[in-house]
């Protein structure tokens, strides 16, 4: 992975969650993406904790950037692997501290994504 890309998209990705415009998030990631996270159990009471495809996982992001207060996100790391990054951020609200594990494909958009929380 690029260093260069990661930081750059990981600003955007960061960018782009606090303009709260659904389609700029959708922009980062393949149509048939997975998302996986422990809200997804919590909320959309799928027990695997995964979604797949933008159709699926639209709901579960409208609940995310409907939260009270409102979600703003701050960039903390930017961690490069193969073919992956994570993205280290600060959040208001219930839970200050989370990572989001991204996998991309040949093109830079994402195809999974596992999301931890602190």
């Amino acid at each position: 992975m690029d260093r260069a890309f990661a930081e750059a998209f990981a600003q955007e990705w960061i960018a782009a969650w606090n303009s709260h415009d659904l389609d700029r998030i959708f922009s980062h990631y393949t149509d048939d993406f997975e998302m996986c996270s422990p809200f997804i159990v919590e909320r959309m009471n799928e027990p695997s904790g995964t979604l797949r495809g933008k159709p699926a996982i639209r709901p579960y992001w409208e609940w995310g950037l409907a939260a009270d207060p409102p979600l703003h996100f701050e960039l903390d790391q930017v961690l490069t692997g193969v073919e992956s990054i994570t993205i280290c951020y600060r959040r208001t609200g219930k839970w200050s501290r989370a990572a989001e594990v991204l996998f991309f494909n040949g093109q830079g958009r994402v195809v999974r994504g596992v999301a931890h929380y602190g």
